[in-house]
């Protein structure tokens, strides 16, 4: 158990968001929203969700928030960088996740949130053109001005936390210059290519000892010189790609298969979208920066080395099409060939009209308020890596050489484990004979 006590949250959490687009607004509006009394943060953890401690016998859960010391949404301030002039109300606007009604109440509100200059490559993201982006004469210059953007904002409140919530960018591979913290550096001075700017962000965040999340598919933090600065400067960081609509339900559903040890012989998922998401992702490197970070869970859960009888054969295919009329609210569909009792087989379908940015919205706000818990955390600011937090990330990050775990449910333990472990409190391990001693 953990000896060493927990920081508290004390005074403002400022949260600094790359990409004031529709994730970001609805997190900002929503929390904006649940402060008057106006909704409930549906979807939260940190928010609404509870934590069992001790034995089922002495009725103890009570909610997360008030077991551990989270930073309070009063207590939370936000701001952040885009390609576009527009304040959050504009921006907010604009993406037409949330009816004008709510968006009027906390107008004036989002008004006073209007974005800095962003760090902007079109070579990184084919769809997109940006108007309010910084210049510099290299890319070490332009991550200067964002570490000068964080020092500015850490005057005005207490704590920081960095979040990604911008476009998917091409598909990058770790090369030489992501294995060290000087070659990153050097790769900065250099303009080399395979620093794109999220990794800018990131590389900013970390030096400032600042928590960073990556809300997108982009390799970001997922290279042994982003590791390295987190752990020497006490930065937390967790993986990538916020778990929300089609990942989220083959998270819950191929577990399920699993456990019963039914087989799978095809997995066919596809998506429309008409968001600017959507419109990113109709440019084929962004789409397979997607792809990938949409493939890697059922290889990881099914572990067809173990069970090659049921999953060797496994064909998963993935697509998103653009389709403008649909806007924020993602249309996905799988279609899921399974096998049962001497290999008879079965189907099953799946229609889920879900909206991405409702579904992102609390993620993105849970991975803030316990990365800011980790950073005050002394077991935990130093490891780096939050593994914990794989729960809320289609591409958890883990330390090297070691599988990630995409189980929900083993997910939402490990979770749920790690708060009681740094509280003091006993592990459960949902084994149960206590009761029949």
């Amino acid at each position: 158990m953990s000896t060493e006590k927990i920081a508290p949250a004390k005074g403002k959490l400022g949260v600094m968001v790359v990409g004031l687009g529709a994730v970001a607004t609805t997190m900002i509006a929503g929390v904006e929203a649940v402060r008057r009394g106006l909704a409930k943060p549906i979807g939260s953890l940190t928010q609404m969700g509870t934590i069992r401690l001790g034995k089922r016998t002495e009725n103890r859960s009570p909610l997360i928030k008030e077991f551990v010391p989270l930073a309070d949404l009063n207590d939370v301030v936000f701001t952040g960088w885009d390609i576009f002039e527009d304040n959050v109300y504009e921006s907010a606007a604009h993406a037409k996740v949330l009816d004008e009604k709510l968006l009027d109440q906390i107008k004036p509100y989002l008004e006073t949130i209007k974005p800095l200059p962003a760090v902007f490559d079109q070579y990184y993201v084919k769809r997109l053109h940006g108007t309010h982006v910084k210049q510099g004469k290299n890319k070490r210059d332009l991550a200067n001005q964002v570490i000068e953007d964080i020092r500015n904002f850490k005057k005005t409140v207490d704590r920081v936390v960095v979040i990604w919530a911008a476009s998917t960018e091409i598909f990058l591979q770790p090369t030489a210059v992501h294995q060290s913290i000087e070659a990153f550096e050097k790769g900065l001075e250099d303009n080399d290519v395979s620093i794109a700017p999220s990794q800018i962000y990131a590389y900013a965040a970390l030096s400032e000892g600042v928590p960073f999340a990556n809300g997108a598919p982009n390799l970001t933090v997922d290279n042994p010189a982003m590791v390295a600065l987190s752990k020497k400067n006490h930065a937390p960081i967790c993986g990538r790609d916020f778990k929300t609509g089609q990942t989220f339900m083959k998270t819950v559903l191929a577990p399920a298969f699993k456990t019963r040890l039914l087989g799978v012989k095809g997995w066919f998922s596809t998506n429309i979208l008409g968001n600017r998401d959507g419109e990113v992702l109709d440019d084929p490197q962004s789409f397979k920066t997607k792809e990938e970070s949409k493939l890697d869970s059922l290889e990881y859960i099914f572990q067809p080395e173990l069970y090659p009888d049921l999953y060797k054969d496994l064909y998963h295919k993935i697509r998103i099409n653009y389709y403008p009329p649909r806007g924020d609210d993602k249309e996905a569909w799988d279609n899921i060939d399974i096998f049962g009792w001497l290999g008879y087989p079965m189907q099953i379908k799946v229609n889920f009209l879900c909206r991405d940015s409702i579904l992102a919205a609390p993620v993105a706000l849970d991975l803030v308020l316990f990365l800011d818990l980790a950073k005050r955390t002394p077991e935990l600011q130093s490891i780096g890596v939050q593994e914990w937090l794989s729960f809320y990330l289609k591409a958890p990050q883990t330390a090297e050489g070691l599988k990630p775990e995409h189980d929900l449910f083993i997910q939402s333990m490990k979770l749920k484990n790690t708060l009681r472990h740094i509280a003091g409190e006993e592990l459960i391990t949902h084994l149960g004979l206590e009761y029949y001693d």
